[in-house]
C-alpha cells in the first residue's frame, strides 16, 4: 500500500481521519537532509504554507500513513495537488524500523513568506499530537509568522 508523509496540519491523526477515513497511521520518522519552509504566500490566503526543500544539515519529523487509491485521491483534493498547488515527490523516511519510501505534498512555487500565527500554531498542535519531540514542537512554535489569522 502507498505511504504518505505528512509534515504539515495532516500530521494530526484526528484530522487526517476526516480527510482519509480509511488510511491508517503507520508511525513516524525522520526526512533527513530537508528542512521544513513555508511558501505560496502569494497564493492569496492568510500566509504562507507549510513545505519542504533539501537542505542536507536539516531533518524534519513526518507522521506515516497507509493510504489506499481512493482516501489518495481524497488527499489530493484536500491538498490543492488536483490544482497544481503542490505536486508530489517520494523520498526515504527514517524510521525506527528502518527506511520506508513515502510520498510528499511539496508546494509548486517559490519558498518565502511568513505562515499566519493561526497556521503556525495549528502546525505545532499536529505535531504535539502525533508524538514530536518536545524540542522540534518548541521550534516549530518559536517560528516568525504574521499575526493575521491569529
Amino acid at each position: 500500500m502507498p505511504v504518505y508523509a505528512a509534515y504539515g496540519t495532516n500530521m494530526d491523526p484526528k484530522q487526517m481521519a476526516l480527510r482519509a477515513p480509511h488510511s491508517p497511521m503507520r508511525g513516524s520518522g525522520w526526512l533527513q537532509g530537508w528542512r521544513l519552509t513555508f511558501g505560496g504566500n502569494d497564493l492569496g490566503w492568510e500566509g504562507a504554507l507549510a513545505t519542504i526543500v533539501e537542505d542536507s544539515f536539516e531533518e524534519v519529523f513526518v507522521v506515516l500513513y497507509d493510504v489506499p487509491e481512493w482516501d489518495e485521491t481524497s488527499l489530493d483534493q484536500w491538498e490543492g495537488a488536483a490544482r497544481g498547488l503542490y505536486h508530489k515527490v517520494r523520498l526515504r523516511v527514517q524510521t525506527l524500523d528502518g527506511e520506508v519510501v513515502a510520498w510528499f505534498y511539496v508546494i509548486d512555487g517559490y519558498e518565502g513568506g511568513l505562515p499566519s500565527a493561526r497556521y503556525l500554531g495549528i502546525l505545532a498542535e499536529a505535531a504535539e499530537k502525533a508524538g514530536a519531540p518536545d524540542d522540534y514542537v518548541r521550534r516549530l512554535r518559536g517560528r516568525p509568522c504574521t499575526s493575521a489569522g491569529g
